[in-house]
C-alpha cells in the first residue's frame, strides 16, 4: 500500500498505518452491507414478537431505506466540510447507538425509530469512507486496490448478513441482528482515531453551510424513496403515492434553484455535467435495479417456493459471494490493464449472461444445483461492475468535492434499489392475482413463474446497463477531449 497520496491540501496526506486504514474503511462498508440484509430473515420473528401487522414489518425495511436516501447529500456535504475522519467517527459512533437501542425495542415505533437511525448514520459513514479511498489513495494501481478491498467487504457483507441473520435468529433472537452490529461500530470509531489520518477540513471561518439547501435535497430525497417503497403498498394511482411524489418534485425543484443562487451550494451543479459521474449515476440505479434485487426475489425463492429455513437460504448465498471476490479481483487488475469501460463492459455482460440463465431455468430448478451456473457467472459480473462503477465516481471531481461526489452517487444508488424493487416487486406479483383460495400446488407453481418474470426485468435492466458502457468514450478518446478543452 502506498504511505502517500493526494489529498485535499497542498501537501499529500501521510498514511503512516495503510493496512490498519484500508482495514477501517472496508470495515465501514462491511458494516452498511451487513445491515441490508441481516434483518430480512428476522423480520417474521420480529412480527411475531413484538405483534407487528405487514404495514410495520414494511416500515422496518423502508425506514432504514429512507432514512439512508434521504441523507446522503448531507452526509457528502459534512464529510467535505467538517473532514471525513470526523464524520467516519460521528457516523459509527451513530450507527451503533441506534443498533443498541433497536435491540431493546419492545413496540413497533422504536424499532422503526431505530432502523432510521442506522440509515442516518450509514448515510454520513459511506460518502466519508468512499471519499477517503479516492483522496488518501493514488489514482491507479493503489487506489484500485484500495477500491477492490473496500469491495470485497460489502460482497462479503451482504452474504454473511443473510446467513449470520438466519443464524442469530434461530439461536438467540432477533434482537441479535441489532446488537451483533455494535461490536464493529463502536470500536471502529474508537480506533479510527488512531489509524485514519486527520483529514483537512474547511476552516471554520470559511465554512459556509447551506442549510435551506440541505433542508430541501433531504426531504425530497427522503419523501421520493419513501413513495418508491411505499408505492407498491398503497397503489401507485393512490392518492397518498401522488402527493408524496408531487411533494418530493416541489422540493427537489426548490434545491435546484436554491443551489443556483446561493454562494457555497450543498451540491455545485456544475459537478452534474462531469461524465464520469453522470455515467456512475446511471449504472449505480441500474446495479440495485438488477443486481440488487437477487437477495430479495431469490431469498423469496428458496423459502416460499423450495421451502428452506432462513438459515438454509442465507447459506445459499455463500458460493455467490466466494465468486464475486474472483470478480473483483480480476476487475482490479483489469483497470490497471484495460480500464474501467472495459471492466464494465465485461462485468455487465457477464451479469445479463447469469441473470438470463437463472431466469430461465427458475421455474424448472427443482434443486440448488440447477442455479449454481448462473450465480456463477452473475457473480462474477457483479464484482467486476460494482468495482468498475466507483473507479467512475471521483474522476474529475475536485477533491474538496470527492464527498459530495460520493453521497450523489449513493443516492442514485439508493433511488435505484427504492424503485427497481418496486416495479418488479410488481411483476413478480402478477401471476399470483386471484389464487387466494388455490391449493398450495398451485400458489407455488405461480409464485416461481411470478419470480421468474421479475428475474427477466432485472436481465433486461442489464442489458441498459451494457448499453450505457458500450456508449462510453474509449480511453484515447477520453483524453484526446481533456487535452483538447484544456
Amino acid at each position: 500500500m502506498p504511505r502517500e497520496s493526494v489529498s485535499s491540501s497542498a501537501a499529500p496526506t501521510v498514511l503512516r498505518h495503510p493496512r490498519a486504514a484500508l482495514a477501517l474503511l472496508s470495515l465501514a462498508q462491511l458494516l452498511i452491507a451487513l445491515d441490508a440484509t441481516i434483518v430480512f430473515v428476522a423480520l417474521d420473528a420480529m412480527g411475531k414478537q413484538l405483534q407487528l401487522d405487514a404495514r410495520h414489518l414494511q416500515w422496518v425495511i423502508s425506514s432504514y431505506s429512507v432514512a439512508f436516501g434521504g441523507c446522503l447529500l448531507l452526509g457528502g456535504r459534512c464529510a467535505d466540510l467538517l473532514g471525513q475522519r470526523r464524520m467516519y467517527v460521528a457516523a459509527m459512533a451513530l450507527f451503533g447507538l441506534a443498533s443498541w437501542a433497536g435491540g431493546f425495542a419492545a413496540e413497533a415505533w422504536q424499532l422503526v425509530a431505530a432502523r432510521a437511525g442506522q440509515g442516518v448514520g450509514a448515510a454520513l459513514l459511506f460518502p466519508a469512507t468512499l471519499s477517503m479511498i479516492n483522496t488518501l489513495y493514488a489514482a491507479g494501481a493503489a487506489r484500485n486496490r484500495a477500491l477492490a478491498v473496500w469491495s470485497m467487504a460489502s460482497a462479503a457483507g451482504l452474504a454473511a448478513g443473510a446467513l449470520l441473520g438466519g443464524v442469530l435468529t434461530e439461536t438467540l433472537g432477533w434482537h441479535w441482528v441489532l446488537w451483533v452490529l455494535v461490536p464493529i461500530a463502536w470500536p471502529c470509531a474508537v480506533a479510527a482515531l488512531r489509524y485514519l489520518p486527520a483529514m483537512p477540513s474547511v476552516p471554520r471561518a470559511r465554512r459556509r453551510f447551506d442549510v435551506a439547501g440541505c433542508v430541501s435535497v433531504t426531504v425530497g430525497s427522503s419523501l421520493l424513496v419513501a413513495a418508491l417503497v411505499q408505492g407498491p403498498q398503497w397503489g401507485w394511482t393512490d392518492w397518498r403515492t401522488a402527493t408524496v411524489l408531487l411533494l418530493a418534485i416541489l422540493a427537489l425543484a426548490a434545491f435546484v434553484a436554491i443551489e443556483k443562487r446561493v454562494a457555497a451550494p450543498l451540491m455545485p451543479l456544475a459537478m452534474l455535467r462531469v461524465r464520469g459521474l453522470q455515467t456512475a449515476m446511471l449504472l449505480a440505479m441500474l446495479f440495485m435495479g438488477s443486481y440488487g434485487v437477487q437477495y430479495y426475489f431469490l431469498g423469496l425463492y428458496f423459502q416460499q417456493v423450495l421451502g428452506w429455513s432462513p438459515m438454509q437460504a442465507g447459506l445459499a448465498f455463500v458460493l455467490p459471494t466466494i465468486v464475486c471476490t474472483v470478480g473483483i479481483r480480476l476487475a482490479e487488475r483489469g483497470l490497471v490493464r484495460h480500464g474501467a469501460r472495459s471492466v464494465l463492459l465485461a462485468g455487465w455482460v457477464a451479469g445479463l449472461l447469469g441473470m438470463v440463465w437463472t431466469a430461465a431455468v427458475l421455474p424448472q430448478a427443482a434443486n440448488y444445483w440447477w442455479l449454481v451456473p448462473g450465480f456463477v457467472v452473475m457473480s462474477i459480473g457483479q464484482g467486476a461492475s460494482w468495482t468498475g462503477m466507483w473507479v467512475l465516481v471521483g474522476e474529475g471531481i475536485a477533491p474538496g468535492q470527492q464527498g459530495v461526489a460520493s453521497g450523489v452517487a449513493a443516492t442514485a444508488q439508493q433511488v435505484g434499489a427504492a424503485l427497481g424493487l418496486a416495479v418488479l416487486v410488481m411483476v413478480a406479483a402478477a401471476p399470483l392475482a386471484g389464487l387466494h383460495d388455490a391449493g398450495e400446488q398451485a400458489w407455488r407453481q405461480a409464485n416461481a413463474q411470478g419470480l421468474q418474470y421479475a428475474e427477466w426485468g432485472a436481465a433486461l435492466l442489464a442489458l441498459l446497463a451494457l448499453l450505457v458502457c458500450a456508449a462510453m468514450a474509449r480511453p484515447e478518446r477520453a483524453a484526446a477531449r481533456v487535452a483538447a478543452s484544456a
